[in-house]
C-alpha cells in the first residue's frame, strides 16, 4: 500500500470509526450526535529511521456511518495531489500524477485498521480506549487494537477543551508516525452526496474490482 494512503487510512480509521462507549469520555462527547464533519488538514509523517518526509496538506470530509473523502492538495510544485474516498461499499485510491486509480471493497481493504468499524462494530470489541491525561493544552485519549494484524500499535486523539478535535498521531507497526493537525473543522453541515462517490475520469487505469 502506497506509504501515504497507508498513514491516511489509520487516521481517517479513526477519526470517523470510533463508536461512544459507556461513560462519558471526550471521546464520547465529541462522536456524541456526530452525522457529519469537515476540516481542513496538515499531516506530516516520521518514518522508522527519523526521516520526516514532506508535510501534506488538504480537506477532510466526513458522512457517517461509513463514508469518507480525504483529499490531499498539489505541493508548491503541483505535484501529489490524491484523492481517497470509502464510498460505504468501496474504497478508491486516485492518484492523479500517475492517472491511476486502486480500488478495493470496502472490508477488505479496511479490515485490519480502526477503520474496521465503520460497519458499525462494538469499540469494546476492537480496541482498548483509555484517557491519556492533558498536555499541550489538549485532552488526549488513547486507543490500541486488541487484533494482532491490526496495521497499527496505537493512536492518540487530542480535543481541545471545548471539545473539538485537535491532533491524532498515530503510529504503526513499522515504526512510522503520522500527525494529522486539524484546523476549520465544521460539525453537521450539509454534504454534498456526490462528495462521497468516485467515478474514474476517461483515460485513468483502475486497479482492482470494485464490489457491486
Amino acid at each position: 500500500m502506497h506509504r501515504k494512503w497507508h498513514a491516511a487510512m489509520m487516521v481517517v480509521g479513526c477519526s470517523i470509526a470510533l463508536a461512544a462507549r459507556p461513560g462519558d469520555s471526550t471521546l464520547e462527547r465529541f462522536l456524541r450526535d456526530l452525522k457529519t464533519f469537515r476540516a481542513d488538514f496538515t499531516q506530516t509523517v516520521v518514518d522508522s529511521r527519523g526521516a520526516h518526509l514532506e508535510p501534506t496538506r488538504g480537506t477532510l470530509t466526513i458522512v457517517r456511518p461509513g463514508r469518507f473523502r480525504w483529499e490531499v492538495r498539489p505541493d508548491s510544485k503541483g505535484a501529489g495531489a490524491q484523492l481517497l474516498i470509502a464510498d460505504g461499499r468501496n474504497v478508491w485510491f486516485y492518484d492523479r500524477d500517475l492517472q491511476q486509480a486502486t480500488v478495493k471493497p470496502m472490508d477488505a481493504a479496511l479490515s485490519a485498521t480502526p477503520a474496521m468499524l465503520l460497519s458499525g462494530a462494538d469499540l469494546a470489541a476492537a480496541f482498548r480506549v483509555a484517557d491519556a491525561g492533558k498536555r499541550e493544552g489538549l485532552t488526549w485519549t488513547h486507543v490500541e487494537p486488541l487484533r494482532a494484524d491490526a496495521d497499527f500499535k496505537g493512536a492518540l486523539l487530542g480535543f481541545s477543551a471545548a471539545g473539538a478535535l485537535e491532533r491524532m498521531i498515530v503510529e504503526d507497526k513499522l515504526g512510522q508516525i503520522a500527525t494529522i493537525d486539524f484546523s476549520n473543522g465544521v460539525r453537521n453541515a450539509a454534504i454534498d452526496d456526490a462528495q462521497m462517490r468516485f467515478t474514474p475520469p476517461a483515460g485513468v487505469d483502475v486497479i482492482g474490482k470494485p464490489a457491486q
